[in-house]
């Protein structure tokens, strides 16, 4: 009987259904299920117990893990909009830059909620912004200290 992923997976048990799988295995030792699908034996020995308990449907997954997001779409696409309006549109000055904490400011007053730095993040991603370099160069680069830089400081360096 064959125990693995399908796919090949790495140690994501809840892409290829190895809850399912590792529960309901009567036959195959706890180490053995646990080995084969990448799993700790406390996880397998979990799965047994809510498959004894309420069969394959307690096996079931109950959805992604933490907390509801407290934006609802409308409030997020109005995030959206605002982040691309830019910083300063803002009244975050002229540097053109959205960090974590203006973006987490900017969400407290336009929606009387606070998150996090770590939520901000998750937020962000979730409508679709990343963490980026910025895509133009400063106006002070000096081109030619920089080559002269890369050509004698660089090498001097590794060595």
């Amino acid at each position: 009987m064959e125990v693995g992923c399908p796919r090949g997976g790495g140690p994501s048990v809840r892409r290829c259904g190895g809850r399912r799988r590792g529960g309901s295995l009567r036959r195959v030792s706890v180490p053995e299920v646990a080995a084969r699908l990448r799993v700790s034996q406390t996880a397998v020995y979990g799965w047994r117990k809510r498959w004894r308990d309420g069969g394959e449907d307690a096996l079931a997954s109950k959805g992604p893990g933490g907390s509801r997001c407290r934006l609802d779409e409308a409030r997020l696409r109005r995030l959206a909009d605002a982040l691309d309006e830019g910083p300063a549109a803002h009244g975050f000055g002229d540097d053109q830059r959205w960090t974590l904490a203006r973006v987490s400011d900017l969400i407290a007053r336009m929606f009387r909620t606070r998150y996090t730095l770590r939520g901000t993040s998750y937020l962000l991603h979730r409508i679709g912004w990343s963490v980026q370099v910025p895509s133009h160069r400063p106006v002070e680069r000096d081109e030619a200290a920089v080559a002269t830089w890369r050509r004698e400081v660089w090498p001097a360096g590794k060595r």
